[in-house]
């Protein structure tokens, strides 16, 4: 920190910054989420990774294959499903055949050519069959209304599958930069053990401290100036938004100073820098609040 000040002040650059702090990103641990053997993993350090990017994939045969298994036994269930109209066709046909009977009886009794008694047998023939056919109904729509829960309770099961196969790729889930590896393809990856790091540096997040009496010059998308050594004997400056500030203070960290070095309590700031490949994880920064 001495050199950048002392690199300031050859410059003619103003050295009263404000406030100085390190450069971070918001980084992401992705982990599996299935156990198996890692059987591809094409990922290195400092690859750029695009937004949900496949990297590879945990092993998943017996997955697919108990998919394939209940596929199968759907096929198999929905097979016994009957086909209601066929099997009461019977029963139909004597229904339409009592009632023409019933008209043409009807008609004789009108003319005296036929007893009601014989009228009487058929009406409580046809009631008879109206009660079939109902109650034959019923049992069959029950029937088909059972296979019907059974395959969706099998289908249930194979989306399950499906959502496993699908935690078995492995992706992206940011766009971003890679930058720790922790497996390499072939090992054993296990439900929640981490596979890799990344984070998106194309923004940058500049944490700084700043003291109360400074407190009251800030405010949430404020904008304000940051600093970083050029390596030139200059200082390079940027625009940055402030994102976040401490709602409560803490004793200052030992690798940060504020303006005012005699302060014991300081607020954390969260200050956002577009980064054009400039700025590292971890690169010091110094703050202007005011030009």
């Amino acid at each position: 920190m001495c050199a950048v000040v002392s690199l300031a002040a050859c410059t003619g650059n103003p050295h009263d910054f404000d406030a100085s702090g390190a450069f971070e990103a918001r980084e992401v641990i992705v982990s599996a989420e299935a156990t198996g053997v890692l059987e591809s993993f094409e990922l290195e350090e400092g690859k750029e990774l695009s937004k949900h990017q496949r990297i590879g994939y945990i092993d998943s045969t017996q997955l697919h294959l108990k998919k394939q298994q209940l596929i199968a036994q759907m096929e198999a269930v929905e097979s016994r499903k009957v086909d209601i109209d066929l099997q009461l066709a019977a029963l139909h046909e004597q229904l339409c055949n009592a009632q023409m009977e019933q008209k043409r009886i009807n008609r004789l009794v009108e003319k005296n050519a036929a007893t009601t008694k014989q009228l009487d047998d058929l009406n409580s023939n046809i009631a008879v069959l109206k009660k079939q056919l109902q109650a034959q109904k019923s049992s069959l729509n029950t029937t088909n209304n059972g296979i019907d829960k059974d395959v969706e309770q099998l289908s249930i099961q194979a989306q399950q599958i499906e959502d496993q196969l699908k935690k078995s790729r492995i992706t992206s889930p940011i766009e971003g930069t890679v930058l720790t590896k922790y497996v390499e393809e072939g090992e054993m990856a296990m439900t929640g053990k981490a596979l890799f790091k990344m984070a998106n540096l194309s923004e940058m997040i500049l944490r700084t401290y700043v003291s109360g009496n400074q407190l009251p010059q800030l405010k949430i998308n404020q904008k304000v100036r940051v600093y970083t050594d050029n390596g030139e004997g200059s200082f390079k400056g940027a625009e940055g938004t402030i994102t976040w500030i401490s709602n409560k203070a803490e004793f200052t960290p030992k690798t940060i100073q504020t303006k005012d070095e005699r302060a014991n309590m300081v607020y954390a700031l969260k200050i956002k820098v577009p980064n054009d490949g400039t700025y590292k994880i971890g690169m010091y920064g110094e703050i202007k609040f005011q030009e």
